[in-house]
C-alpha cells in the first residue's frame, strides 16, 4: 500500500502569497481524480477484484472523506457534513476514527451510488473553497496549510491506486476491456541498449529529506549511512531479459528463491509476471490499453519482491539498498515517464551514455531494504500518525515512482513500501553489484 501519512513540511514563503497557489493545486488535484475516473462506467467504479485493490468509487469518496474529516470539520466552524454514515463507509485505516467497512468488502458498497459520491465530492470541494475565500487559510495556523498539503499528496497517491486497481479489475474480465484505446508508440522499434553498470564511491552519505517543502514523515529524520563502493545498472531490467529468465527455468529453480518466495511461487502457480498470458506462442500482458504483446525493450513490471530477488540471483547480481538508490540519484532531475506523459505504461530506456536512466517514473524499483524507521523517527501525534509507523514491519522499500505516479509527487527521498508477495502495482527492478 502507499504511505499516506503525516507531513514533514514547513512554509517556505509567507502564507498570503502561498495560499492562491495552494488552492490552485488543490483544485487541479481534485479535478484530475474525476478525469481519471471519467472513462469508467458507474459499474466499473463499484467492483473490487481483490483485497489489495479498491473500487474507483471508494477512492473518490475516501480522498473526499479525508478532507472532510481532517480539514473541514476541525477548521470550518459552520461546516455541515454531507452524510453521517460516510464516515463508516470511507474511512480506511484510521482506527482512532472509529469503525469502518472492512477493506476486502469495499466492493459490496453499491450504496451510496457513484452519483452520490460525485455529489459528495462537489459538496466538499465547495466547502474547501470557502476555506480560502473566507480567509481561513491566509490567516490560519501553519498546521492547516500542512494538512492541505497532505491532502493533495494523499489524493495523488490514490490517483495512482485508482489506475492500478482498475487495471487489476479489467485483467479479471473475460472480455479484457481497455481503459483507453492503444496509443501510437513514439519510439522506434530498436533493440534495448546493453545494460551497463555505473560505479559509485563508498563513504558516508546523508539520507532522507532535507528540504523545506512537503515530505512524508517516513522520509526523515535525515541521517548518515555508510556505503561501500557499488555499481548500479544504468536502466531497469527489460521484458526481454525477463523472458530469458523464464526460458532458463527461473520459475522452476528453487535455489534462486527465498523460502517464502518459493512457497508463494508454488502456491500461486506463478510462471510469469503479473497480467502475462501466452497466446499462440506469444506472451501478452494486460495493460490499461487492453491485452497487448509484451514489448521486449520496455521495463518488466508487475513483479513481486520475491521475483525481483530471484532474477537478481539468476543474473549473478543483487538488488540495491534503498540508501544506494537514493545516493545514486543525487544530481538527477526528478522527471521521467510518469502520469504526466500520458503513456500509462513503462517505456523503453533511451541511451544511457554513462549515466543512469529511468530513475524516476516507468516502474517502482524494488530495493533489498526492509521498510523500517530511520534513527530518531517518531510518528506524528493523533489520527494522521497511524499509517507509516504501524506499517514498518514485513515490507520492502521501493523507490522512484511509476508511469502512473502523478507528476511532482515523488522525490529522491520518497519511500514507497509493499509486502514482498504483492505485484499489482507497476513494480520492477534495477540490478546492483558490489564494486570491490
Amino acid at each position: 500500500m502507499l504511505s499516506t501519512l503525516p507531513v514533514h513540511a514547513t512554509a517556505d514563503s509567507p502564507k498570503k502569497p502561498r495560499a492562491p497557489d495552494l488552492h490552485g493545486r488543490l483544485l487541479s488535484s481534485r479535478q484530475l481524480s474525476l478525469a481519471l475516473a471519467a472513462p469508467l462506467s458507474d459499474e466499473d467504479q463499484t467492483v473490487q477484484p481483490m483485497d489489495d485493490a479498491s473500487p474507483t468509487k471508494w477512492h473518490l469518496a475516501h480522498t473526499t472523506w479525508f478532507y472532510e474529516s481532517f480539514i473541514l470539520k476541525p477548521n470550518l466552524p459552520d461546516y455541515r457534513e454531507f452524510a453521517a454514515d460516510f464516515e463508516y463507509c470511507f474511512n480506511s485505516y484510521y482506527e482512532s476514527k472509529g469503525a469502518r467497512q472492512p477493506r476486502g468488502r469495499r466492493g459490496l458498497l453499491t450504496r451510496p451510488s457513484a452519483q452520490q459520491v460525485r455529489d459528495y465530492r462537489a459538496h466538499v470541494d465547495r466547502e474547501l473553497g470557502r476555506l480560502f475565500t473566507e480567509g481561513f487559510v491566509d490567516d490560519g495556523p501553519d498546521p492547516l496549510v500542512a494538512m492541505l498539503e497532505l491532502g493533495i499528496n494523499h489524493e495523488q497517491q490514490h490517483q495512482e491506486l485508482l489506475l492500478t486497481d482498475i487495471l487489476s479489475l479489467f485483467a479479471y474480465q473475460p472480455l479484457r476491456p481497455a481503459y483507453r484505446e492503444p496509443q501510437p508508440k513514439p519510439e522506434p522499434q530498436v533493440a534495448a541498449e546493453p545494460m551497463q553498470f555505473i560505479a559509485f564511491d563508498g563513504g558516508i552519505r546523508g539520507i532522507g529529506y532535507d528540504g523545506s517543502r512537503f515530505s512524508y514523515d517516513n522520509e526523515g529524520p535525515r541521517h548518515d549511512v555508510l556505503l561501500y563502493p557499488y555499481r548500479l545498472a544504468d536502466r531497469c531490467v527489460t521484458n526481454g531479459e525477463w523472458l530469458a529468465f523464464m526460458e532458463a527455468g527461473g520459475y522452476g529453480e528453487p535455489l534462486l528463491w527465498l523460502a517464502d518466495g518459493w512457497t508463494t511461487v508454488k502456491s500461486q502457480a506463478w510462471d510469469a509476471p503479473g497480467y502475462w498470458e501466452e497466446r499462440d506462442g506469444v506472451w501478452h500482458q494486460m495493460t490499461l490499453e487492453g491485452l497487448l504483446p509484451v514489448d521486449p525493450r520496455a521495463p518488466v513490471t508487475h513483479i513481486s519482491y520475491y521475483e525481483a530477488n530471484a532474477f537478481a540471483n539468476w543474473a549473478g547480481k543483487r538488488l540495491p539498498t534503498e540508501f544506494e538508490w537514493e545516493a545514486a540519484s543525487a544530481g538527477y532531475e526528478v522527471a521521467g515517464n510518469d502520469l504526466g506523459t500520458g503513456a500509462l505504461r513503462p517505456r523503453p530506456a533511451g541511451p544511457g551514455n554513462g549515466r543512469l536512466t529511468q530513475m524516476f517514473g516507468d516502474v517502482w524499483e524494488w530495493t533489498s531494504s526492509a521498510y523500517l524507521p530511520y534513527p530518531g523517527y517518531r510518528p506524528a501525534p493523533g489520527a494522521v500518525g497511524e499509517y507509516n509507523g504501524k506499517f514498518m514491519v514485513s515490507q520492502n522499500v521501493l523507490r522512484g515512482g511509476s508511469c502512473a505516479t502523478p507528476t511532482g509527487h515523488v522525490r529522491a527521498s520518497y519511500r514507497n513500501f509493499f509486502y514482498p508477495q504483492q505485484r499489482w502495482q507497476f513494480t520492477g527492478l534495477r540490478l546492483a553489484e558490489d564494486a570491490a
